[in-house]
Formats: C-alpha cells, structure tokens, sequence
C-alpha cells in the first residue's frame, strides 16, 4: 500500500548544512529549493541576489515549506559566503568548471557545517565565488545536454551529501 504525507514513516532530522543561492531569480525555482530543503532537512536557505520573488508564483511550487525552512535574503553572496568560511562551514560549490571533481567521489566531513552553493539559471556561480570554494562539484552527465536545472543538480546533491552524513 503506497503511503501519503500522513503515513510516512520518515523521522525528522536536521542537517548541518545551509543553500546559498546565488542570483536564482526563477520563482519556480526558488519554490522547489524550499521543497528540496524541506525533504532532506537542511538547516537553512539564503538568497542572495537584489530581486528575489517570493511571492504567489514562489508559493505555488513551494507547497508551504516555506513556512517551515528557515531562510534569508542578501543582496551580496560574497559577503555572506565570506562570513560563513570564517565561521567554519566547509563550501561545497554545485557547478561545471575545468577544476570540478564528480560528486560521487567527493567526501564530506560529518563534524564540519556544509555551504552548498549553487548559481543563477544562466551563468552559474560567479568567478570570485568560486574562489571561496573548498571543493567545486559537478554531476556527471551521460546525454546531450552540459547543464542541469539548478533546482534539480541542488537535489541531488543534497541526497548524496545528506547519505553521506547518515552513514
């Protein structure tokens, strides 16, 4: 029998880990980071960007877990990426660069916070954000696309780092 969202036996949990989002500007998108983040637990979300839309075309994606999963604006990424390094969070950078290592050989500390990045629809993670990166990573790919929707590279991501730090 298939269960629903009142039978599930899913225990709550919350990981150390906070999304830095920067310049995702698709309200979709947004909405589906809060789902995202809801389902694997994350700690936080923070928007980072000077037009955020968090309204009605947010909230229809969001399916109200944007009442459950704290999150925060900032017009600056790098500033807040900044601050969070010195507060010794590991940075995870979710992006395709000459550098980037697979995602599934990457291993993550379970006593260190996590910052996973990731970047705007179009273009990415800026240069300079990338520098802040302790480890750059990207998902392998098999077809003929090079990219993948943000909202769908974050979820797999949070599945393989949240996988990791239950073992």
């Amino acid at each position: 029998m298939q269960l629903t969202h009142y039978t599930s036996k899913f225990a709550a949990k919350t990981f150390p880990i906070i999304i830095v989002c920067e310049n995702v500007t698709n309200a979709a998108n947004i909405g589906s980071l809060f789902r995202s983040a809801d389902a694997f637990g994350i700690e936080k979300i923070i928007f980072c960007g000077s037009s955020i839309p968090l309204g009605r075309k947010m909230t229809k994606t969001s399916r109200s877990t944007e009442k459950y999963v704290p999150y925060e604006t900032h017009d600056d990424s790098s500033e807040i990426l900044l601050k969070l390094k010195t507060a010794g969070y590991h940075m995870v950078a979710l992006e395709i660069t000459e550098i980037s290592q697979p995602l599934h050989t990457a291993r993550f500390d379970k006593k260190k916070p996590i910052v996973l990045l990731v970047g705007d629809e179009n273009f990415g993670i800026s240069e300079f954000c990338l520098t802040l990166a302790d480890q750059v990573l990207h998902i392998s790919m098999f077809g003929q696309n090079s990219s993948m929707n943000v909202t769908q590279a974050t979820s797999i991501a949070l599945y393989e780092i949240t996988r990791q730090l239950t073992d």
